[in-house]
């Protein structure tokens, strides 16, 4: 099952990366997370995890699996049955603006249960998690 919201920013890149990878401060601009507990000091990086609490769902470990600075990060979460990947990414418009595309992808045994149950969700998430980044990057 595969999930995605994306919109444009008044905002170049730079600044929209800069509210993106502070996963700490996402509850301050997106209603679909109310916890992030980083598990280690500093940057994000490949490797690093984070343990975000969202409203009505468990809390989950994220590792990111791939980071390209100023650009993309994506992230995984384990779970019995489902393996969720989180897509983060940003495409500089040539106005100074900037397109962003996220998408969760689920995949094994119980992906498709958990896609039918939680979709809607996932998909309400997603949009204010896009509209939330558009938001706080554009107040700049």
């Amino acid at each position: 099952m595969r999930f995605e919201a994306g919109t444009e920013i008044a905002a170049d890149a730079q600044r929209v990366w800069a509210v993106l990878i502070d996963v700490q401060r996402w509850p301050e601009w997106t209603a679909s997370v109310s916890q992030v507990e980083r598990g280690e000091p500093g940057p994000l990086t490949v490797g690093a995890t984070a343990r975000l609490t969202q409203p009505k769902l468990r809390p989950a470990v994220w590792r990111v699996t791939e980071l390209t600075e100023g650009r993309d990060f994506t992230w995984v979460s384990e779970a019995p049955g489902v393996r969720t990947r989180a897509e983060h990414r940003l495409l500089p418009l040539p106005d100074g603006r900037t397109r962003v595309e996220l998408a969760i992808a689920q995949s094994g045994p119980l992906a498709g249960p958990v896609g039918w149950l939680y979709g809607g969700l996932l998909r309400r998430y997603l949009r204010l998690e896009a509209d939330g980044l558009k938001r706080r990057s554009e107040l700049g």
